[in-house]
Parts: structure tokens; C-alpha cells; sequence
């Protein structure tokens, strides 16, 4: 018997579920983050990798590609703690719903608050999608794209498969045709005038422990990056971002690989200017913000969505003279 119905991850017994249409073309991670509410992706992995899910009979990966009509076989999942782990905080929730800054039939669209991954993982119990699914239990919600758990700004959600995958293409488009892509930061130093192109290839490498460290490299992939000063504050520069490739930290590498590191980075920052900007101006955190998201979908019509300045880095910046 099979059952095409989301279900929770706690309870019952192994269930079938066949593909609908509006599922043809996802991955079948996604497909079953959809079918056991509350189960973070950690979970989800283990219990593909280990074979219990099974598509048509046959073990399967995560990233695999499902076809309208495949059965999938879903086990049982019980978690640890189901009371506590299976939903978000109350803060969580509410930081999340006040997040929304658009919506409509097809897309919601957020503006990410500094310190919240875009979904859980590797420790992390709730992320966005985790949230905003809690926030919204019979509304199917996917994400379009993803942030650095650090950055803050404009998410792209879809509220409908068709929009999922007409977005998802247009982000695969070469060179930034299919969506214009606007970043806010701060850099060390004081950048030249006008725009600086970063045409450097970049690869995704593990440190000791399973940290993923970017790097610029000949044999990484292609990433292009256009920095733009909009003013000069305190010896440091404010600027705005477009990037025509989408690559792991890729305004973090390119912004250190010019010799301007991102303000308050971490991990590809200058310890030094990052000290001075924390006892000056109170910056706690990494200072880039996704501001705007540009884009026409297949039936024409255009969306132009965009996420103000996070107030914790628009007071850092009044506070730099």
C-alpha cells in the first residue's frame, strides 16, 4: 500500500510513498525532509546510507534524483528527545515568522538573521528550512538557494515545485544571466575607486576535522566576483557585491585574495582589524548582508526582493567615522 501524505518522524511503521507529479526531479534527501517532520538531515543521511530507505526496491543516495511514480520506502525514525527535538524554539519561531520580508503564491522570501544555518546539520538541530516548515506544517516549502551560517539577508524560498525548479535553473545559468545577485560589506582598507573584478577560480578543501576552507586555485571552479565602493568610513570601505557564480565563500576568499578581507571574518579575516572594529565600533559579527535578488520567471513576470541593512551592521557602520 503506498501513501503519498508528509508525515512526522517519530512513530508508525515503515511506510511506501510514490512520487507525485510535483516531486518529479527532486532529490530524495528533500523528498524525505518533507515526509519526516522534525528528523534533522543528519538523520536523514544515516538512514539512506545505512539502506533502510529504499527507491524501487534498490538502496539509493541521498542526491539521487526521483522520477514521477518511483516508490520510495520510508522507515520509522524515533528521535532522541521527539518533545524538545522536534521543534524549535518559541525565539527560533518568532525570529523567523518576523523574518518574512515577501511573499506570494509561488515564493516567501526572508531576510536571514547572522547565526542561523540555512538548514540543520552538523550539530545544528533547526536551521531556516526547519523553521519556517514548523512555522507553516501543511504549506511545502523548499529552498531555492543557501547562505553561510554567518551572513545575513535575502533567503529565497519556493511555495511550489514549478517555481523551485524554474529558479534552480536560472541559477545554474553562466555568468549571472539568470539572477542578479547584490551583496552589502565592509572591507579592510581602502579600496580603489570604482568597480574591481575578482576573476579567480576557487576550490572547496577539508581541514583536520572536517572544516571546509576555501581556497583560490587554478584547478578550482570558475567564480567571479565585482566589488564596488560606495563610501569610505574610518580607513575601511563600504561596498556593494554582484557575483556572476555562486561558490562556497566565494566574497570571502576573493575579498581576502585582493588583500581587503570581509570585516569580522573569522576565518579569512585580519585578526587585527577585526579587534580594532570589535572595541570601536562593536562588531561581533562577519559584516556581509544579501541585499537584493533580481529575476524573471518563465511566464514574465519580474521580482526585484530585497532585505535592508541588519541593524546590528548598520549601527557598526554610524558608529565608523
Amino acid at each position: 500500500m503506498t501513501d503519498n501524505s508528509p508525515g512526522s518522524a517519530g512513530g508508525g511503521g515503515v511506510r511506501l510513498v510514490r512520487v507525485p507529479d510535483d516531486r518529479d526531479g527532486q532529490r530524495l534527501d528533500n523528498f524525505l525532509l518533507g515526509h519526516l517532520k522534525g528528523a534533522p538531515r543528519s538523520i536523514i543521511y544515516k538512514i539512506v546510507r545505512s539502506g533502510q530507505v529504499r527507491v524501487n526496491g534498490g538502496r539509493a543516495k541521498p542526491e539521487r534524483k526521483l522520477d514521477v511514480g518511483d516508490e520510495v520506502r520510508i522507515p520509522p525514525v524515533r528521535l532522541e528527545t521527539p518533545g524538545e527535538a522536534g521543534t524549535p524554539s518559541k525565539g527560533l519561531l518568532a525570529a523567523m515568522d518576523a523574518s518574512i520580508v515577501f511573499e506570494d503564491a509561488r515564493l516567501l522570501a526572508i531576510s536571514k538573521p547572522s547565526g542561523v544555518a540555512s538548514h540543520g546539520g552538523s550539530g545544528i538541530s533547526f536551521g531556516v528550512i526547519e523553521t519556517l516548515r514548523a512555522l507553516r506544517p501543511n504549506q511545502p516549502l523548499e529552498l531555492v538557494h543557501r547562505l553561510d551560517r554567518d551572513t545575513s539577508g535575502l533567503m529565497v524560498l519556493a511555495k511550489k515545485r514549478s517555481a523551485l525548479t524554474q529558479l534552480q535553473a536560472l541559477l545554474r545559468e553562466d555568468h549571472g544571466a539568470g539572477i542578479r545577485k547584490r551583496y552589502l560589506t565592509l572591507l579592510a582598507g581602502r579600496m580603489p575607486d570604482g568597480t574591481m573584478s575578482v576573476d579567480a577560480p576557487l576550490h572547496v578543501g577539508l581541514r583536520q576535522g572536517g572544516e571546509r576552507h576555501v581556497q583560490v586555485n587554478p584547478h578550482g571552479k570558475v567564480s567571479l566576483s565585482h566589488f564596488g565602493v560606495l563610501e569610505r568610513r574610518g580607513g575601511q570601505s563600504y561596498c556593494e557585491v554582484r557575483i556572476e557564480t555562486g561558490r562556497t565563500h566565494q566574497i570571502r576568499v576573493h575579498a581576502q585574495h585582493i588583500g581587503h578581507p570581509v570585516a569580522g571574518d573569522d576565518k579569512y579575516g585580519d585578526v587585527e582589524v577585526n579587534k580594532r572594529l570589535r572595541e570601536q565600533i562593536g562588531l561581533k559579527r562577519l559584516f556581509l548582508h544579501a541585499a537584493s535578488l533580481e529575476f524573471t520567471l518563465d511566464d514574465g513576470e519580474a521580482y526585484v526582493l530585497n532585505a535592508p541593512l541588519a541593524d546590528d551592521l548598520r549601527e557598526a557602520l554610524d558608529r565608523l567615522r
